[in-house]
């Protein structure tokens, strides 16, 4: 008996477990599947208990001298029946020798037959009736809400992984003056202290080779421009400080240098290319 107590609550335990993980994900109350989850594990539990009563009890009878045993409430729940042998059980009806015994469906069956009528009743009023419940696709709906709230507090606290498709604009100082760190290092070389451009085109016109839009900067730096000589930063800085090198050139726009370099690529604003520049674009390395 011992024994399948402690597996009894082994089993609630891990049935509750799963339940628990499953609300945590949510975050939002017991759903469907936590509680579909709890019904089977139920389920599993009493099939499993009942399992070890019926083997339990065998072995009593088979250790007994005349065949007969006192049967606790649970064994005849499980429908045990070592009192009664199969002449006892006959029913007067036959055919062709074929005997129908007198077996009814054992309160086992019958139990778990009305717990998922009640189970059904209960379903239909929460989900369908009262409501008070979300259905699969609404459960889908939140779920992924709450996914996407955890993905951009990750993202925010998580440089490494800003890429070309979420990048931001910073508009704090701390930020464009760690980008401004970053450009002197590595970019004024091409590009001139200023932006006014040199090996690389002019960054503080409104004329981009590879788009002027912070996602475009920030691939272009992340990237590089391999045949033209542009190197690609992304194993040499991370998510974020690309993020700030690109919010930093995004700042050197209407500044004047003190020698500009003549504009290269299409004319650009925030709404989209408007129009190609006069000049021939050069071969030279660019960054934009």
């Amino acid at each position: 008996m011992r024994n399948k107590l402690s597996i009894s609550l082994a089993m609630l335990f891990f049935a509750s477990t799963l339940g628990a993980q499953t609300t945590e994900v949510a975050n939002t109350g017991p759903g469907l599947t936590s509680i579909l989850i709890g019904v089977n594990a139920v389920l599993l539990l009493v099939a499993i208990f009942l399992l070890l009563t019926l083997s339990n009890a065998v072995q009593r009878l088979r250790a007994s001298e005349n065949g007969k045993v006192h049967l606790t409430w649970w064994e005849r729940f499980a429908a045990l029946k070592t009192e009664k042998s199969e002449e006892e059980l006959k029913l007067d009806e036959d055919f062709d020798g074929i005997y129908e015994l007198d077996n009814p469906t054992p309160p086992w069956f019958n139990f778990i037959f009305y717990t998922t009528i009640i189970i059904g009743i209960l379903y239909l009023l929460n989900y369908h009736i009262l409501k008070t419940g979300s259905l699969q696709d609404a459960e889908y709906v939140e779920e992924m809400d709450v996914a996407k709230a955890n993905t951009a507090a990750y993202l925010a606290k998580a440089g490494n992984l800003i890429d070309e498709s979420n990048v931001t604009l910073l508009a704090d100082k701390e930020g464009i003056e760690a980008g401004a760190k970053i450009y002197q290092e590595k970019c004024a070389v091409c590009h001139i202290n200023d932006g006014g451009g040199s090996v690389g085109p002019n960054l503080t016109d409104p004329y981009w080779l590879h788009g002027g839009d912070v996602k475009s900067i920030f691939k272009t730096i992340k990237y590089g421009v391999p045949a033209k000589g542009m190197v690609a930063w992304q194993n040499s800085f991370n998510g974020k400080q690309m993020q700030q090198l690109a919010s930093f050139v995004k700042s050197l726009q209407g500044t004047t240098p003190a020698k500009p370099k003549e504009p290269q690529g299409e004319l650009f604003n925030e709404g989209g290319v408007v129009a190609p520049a006069d000049s021939t674009t050069s071969k030279a390395t660019a960054l934009k």
